[in-house]
């Protein structure tokens, strides 16, 4: 559907069209799958100018002294229910920020694939309106809201069983013989809680906002600082004792290495025309080539496939942006300044490929923030701090191939 045809569609018409878009994502494949992305891009876009309304008319509400906004004045589209519950919730909050109290957010802030096409398999393909958009520039990658997360308040750790073999003893059996043992092998992959903290300042003439946009911002500043750390350590995780064991962690012992680094490439130095082939059909199992994967990088590598060209300058590759995310020649992407650069520095990890179901962020508590006017009473700062419990692990047996600048000769 076109941007004139969505606009004319109700809130609820909006989500269930995106529902629909969802539940045929299977199907989709070459154009079909790159119109559906955009149109869930364009769907994303209405429902934020939607709410950026309903909470205009609110404020004018506020404003006026009324609750409601006058009649005949309701939003088309605007939806079925009210935003006051949602309004006097943040104000509460705000109201005891304010009075140096402790609050708790949601967790699930951490976490948001709104407006997301989902398939049968667990992927989920971008849209380029992430909820973290900073002010100025964009300084938190998505990857955060596109892997599987599970909420586990109160635990401590978790972990997740995988296939490491099916099994592959089948074969011709002599009558009276035994038979062929085929045993499938597993593993567990194991997450452990980090605490990770965040810190931030704000001008005295906040506490001068109303009680719920002061609450929206503390929660935003926190939010924004933890999801940027995250969405990190889900690359670099170091692991080991209280921490994330990201996509480019290998473990010493080869019992907990979930992704095996013999699988890794370490043939591409420079950005050409066979690289994203090099990296598709190097990754899966010898029977499929898989096709729900994304591909992160950096942006100084998405720069190079850009300005690619062939002997008659034309583009090797078609690109298509939106924000954080986007394709490659239809291969669905996700920037994270944690990657390093290919032909940079020397054993560097600089690219990963798979879906990213494959990798499992547990969140084992809610946001809690507090405030203090004391530390800088008299530049008149506002002081918050906040801190949540989170861990992450791959969760499937090479469940990501990583691309691998080559060691340093010697």
């Amino acid at each position: 559907m076109t941007r004139e045809e969505l606009m004319k569609l109700s809130k609820k018409e909006l989500k269930n069209r995106a529902a629909d878009l969802g539940k045929k994502a299977q199907a989709f494949s070459g154009q079909e799958l790159t119109d559906a992305m955009d149109e869930m891009r364009l769907i994303g876009e209405i429902l934020d100018e939607i709410k950026t309304r309903e909470e205009l008319m609110a404020a004018a509400a506020a404003a006026a002294g009324t609750a409601e906004p006058e009649e005949g004045a309701e939003e088309p589209g605007a939806g079925e229910g009210s935003q006051e519950p949602k309004n006097q919730a943040r104000a509460k909050s705000g109201r005891a920020l304010k009075d140096g109290k402790k609050v708790t957010f949601k967790a699930k802030a951490l976490a948001s694939p709104r407006n997301a096409i989902s398939t049968a398999n667990g992927i989920v393909m971008p849209q380029h309106d992430s909820p973290d958009i900073s002010p100025t520039f964009n300084n938190v990658s998505s990857l955060i809201d596109r892997v599987h997360t599970v909420p586990l308040p109160g635990g401590e750790s978790y972990r997740r069983p995988y296939v490491v073999s099916y099994g592959d003893g089948a074969g011709s059996t002599a009558e009276g013989a035994d038979y062929n043992a085929s045993e499938p092998e597993f593993n567990y992959a194991e997450i452990v809680r980090e605490k990770i903290t965040a810190y931030a300042e704000e001008p005295e003439e906040m506490i001068k906002l109303p009680d719920a946009d002061y609450d929206a911002v503390v929660e935003d500043s926190v939010t924004r600082a933890i999801k940027r750390y995250a969405s990190r350590q889900i690359l670099v995780g170091p692991g080991g004792t209280g921490k994330f064991r990201g996509i480019f962690f290998n473990p010493t012992e080869e019992k907990e290495q979930v992704i095996d680094p013999s699988t890794d490439i370490t043939t591409i130095t420079a950005i050409d025309d066979g690289t994203l082939d090099e990296i598709i059909y190097s990754y899966g199992g010898d029977e499929d080539v898989e096709d729900v994967a994304v591909l992160i990088l950096n942006k100084k590598d998405l720069k190079k496939f850009a300005k690619l060209r062939d002997k008659q300058g034309r583009k090797v590759y078609t690109i298509k942006n939106h924000g954080n995310t986007g394709t490659i020649d239809e291969v669905p992407f996700i920037i994270n300044s944690a990657c390093g650069e290919v032909g940079g520095t020397a054993g560097a990890y600089a690219m990963a490929y798979g879906p990213l179901s494959n990798y499992e962020v547990a969140i084992f508590s809610d946001i809690d923030a507090r405030k203090s006017e004391h530390y800088k009473f008299k530049q008149g700062q506002v002081a918050y701090r906040a801190d949540v419990f989170m861990g992450g692990n791959v969760v499937a047996k090479n469940g990501f191939i990583r691309v691998k600048n080559p060691a340093a000769a010697k």
